[in-house]
């Protein structure tokens, strides 16, 4: 089995922050697990992976000329609490925008079979609708 899963996000720049959301197809998610992650091209990605798995994060943004970054991944608790609460846009320090990938690895305490939501918080240059994030993808042990 491949030890290492990467999650693409792209983002549409433009429409995500002349519209200040990720949602209405400006993000789409997919991963190159062997295992058949579940509604792939879509923000509800739930990628589908086993423990000691490296897990990245790949931002990608089709507007080259802004700078973006993933800003924060945070995961909920089963009871759907716990993520931390997204940062202030009017704090957002643009000479920061170069993360563009993160790693985790996936921790043996999952339970096989639950799907573990997180909120992917991506930074787009700065402004008013700089910050934005979704909440619906999620990781599941298999």
């Amino acid at each position: 089995m491949e030890s290492k899963i990467t999650i693409f996000s792209v983002v549409d720049v433009i429409e995500s922050l002349s519209g200040g959301t990720l949602g209405n197809g400006n993000l789409c998610m997919m991963d190159n697990s062997p295992l058949e992650s579940l509604n792939q091209g879509t923000p509800n990605l739930c990628t589908l992976c086993v423990p000691g798995q490296t897990i990245y994060w790949h931002l990608v943004a089709l507007d080259l000329q802004t700078p973006i970054a993933i800003r924060n991944i945070s995961f909920f608790r089963l009871d759907g609490s716990g993520a931390k609460p997204p940062t202030d846009p009017m704090n957002a320090d643009s000479d920061k925008l170069h993360l563009n990938v993160w790693e985790g690895i996936v921790p043996h305490w999952m339970i096989p079979g639950v799907e573990y939501k997180y909120r992917l918080e991506v930074q787009m240059y700065e402004g008013k609708n700089s910050i934005l994030y979704v909440d619906s993808p999620s990781l599941k042990r298999i």
